[in-house]
């Protein structure tokens, strides 16, 4: 990964350079970085975290849901494959998903099929920080919640990622 830039570089990056930089932020969603640049100048890294949060929330529902969607499982079958964005692979591996025992995964991967089965798209969680017991234990407290709640809940927690991969690469 370059070098964090400064506020003052971000505000100055054309929207190429922008989208360069920040366009994986959310995950396979280019659109967010897109619209969060329409925001600038930015005052501070909790602003530009902030203006990619809003362009989140002001989507149509079927965007919000796309974007839910284009999370990987935790320790599922692209991370096994290698086919998750390189953040989410290092956030995993961070966790310790990419070390889980026979039991482990198998626990994983009942819990992802159970969530997606109940709500229609993958179990999302900022894992930066996390262990697997505390995802562990947010999963299966989450998968109680009612739909509505658990998408509001999806999207805070995507927004918690943004706030992770853009601390990662701009100075506060």
């Amino acid at each position: 990964m370059s070098a964090k830039l400064s506020i003052d570089a971000v505000n100055g990056l054309s929207a190429e350079a922008f989208l360069g930089h920040y366009g994986d932020v959310a995950e396979h969603s280019p659109w967010v970085a897109e619209l969060a640049a329409t925001r600038r100048p930015f005052a501070s890294r909790e602003a530009l975290v902030a203006a990619f949060d809003a362009a989140m929330q002001a989507a149509p529902r079927e965007r919000q849901m796309a974007l839910i969607r284009a999370h990987p499982d935790l320790a599922g079958k692209a991370a096994i494959a290698g086919e998750m964005a390189e953040d989410s692979k290092k956030e995993q591996a961070g966790a310790g998903l990419d070390r889980l025992s026979a039991d482990e995964f198998a626990r994983f991967t009942a819990l992802n099929d159970a969530y997606k089965d109940k709500f229609g798209f993958p179990f999302i969680f900022a894992v930066k920080g996390a262990t697997k017991d505390m995802i562990l234990a947010a999963f299966e407290s989450r998968i109680g919640n009612d739909p509505a709640t658990e998408f509001a809940t999806a999207l805070a927690q995507i927004a918690r990622i943004f706030r992770f991969r853009l601390e990662d690469r701009v100075e506060d």
